[in-house]
């Protein structure tokens, strides 16, 4: 605080200096303003959206190769019957001029692990790169192969 000097007494008069307090009061009111908007506004909620748009069913590529192992030995390969001893000629000629050998093969839930691998081996002797497996979960549909 400062003092004013002189007056009409001729003795010391002294007058509060505000200025500093002024300063501080800004610099307060600065640090609100700025601290104010990080402060979310309002209350969460969970809002119910609206479900999303159903995609349209992809028909499986014609091209797609599917090899079914059935209960018995039986042999399908895209819905036409098939046996283990031409199943790898046949893929072989099925893929002799196609750029993605890429085929799936899907095992009936009763087949055995062993026949469903014996097949994935003549499918690999066969020239194909990339062997998928289709469970029975997966959405395929069998009537466009």
């Amino acid at each position: 605080m400062g003092m004013a000097v002189g007056g009409s007494k001729g003795g010391p008069v002294s007058d509060p200096n505000i200025v500093p307090l002024i300063d501080v009061l800004l610099v307060l009111i600065i640090i609100f303003m700025v601290i104010t908007p990080t402060v979310p506004t309002g209350l969460p909620a969970l809002v119910p959206q609206p479900p999303p748009p159903q995609p349209k069913p992809e028909l499986p590529d014609p091209d797609t190769i599917v090899v079914q192992v059935m209960l018995g030995g039986k042999l399908m390969i895209n819905q036409e019957q098939s046996d283990w001893n031409e199943l790898g000629t046949r893929l072989s000629d099925i893929f002799k001029e196609r750029a993605e050998k890429v085929a799936f093969v899907e095992g009936a839930e009763e087949v055995p692990f062993a026949e469903v691998a014996r097949a994935i081996d003549i499918m690999r002797g066969a020239g194909i790169e990339h062997v998928g497996l289709i469970t029975a979960g997966d959405n395929v549909r069998r009537e466009a192969l």
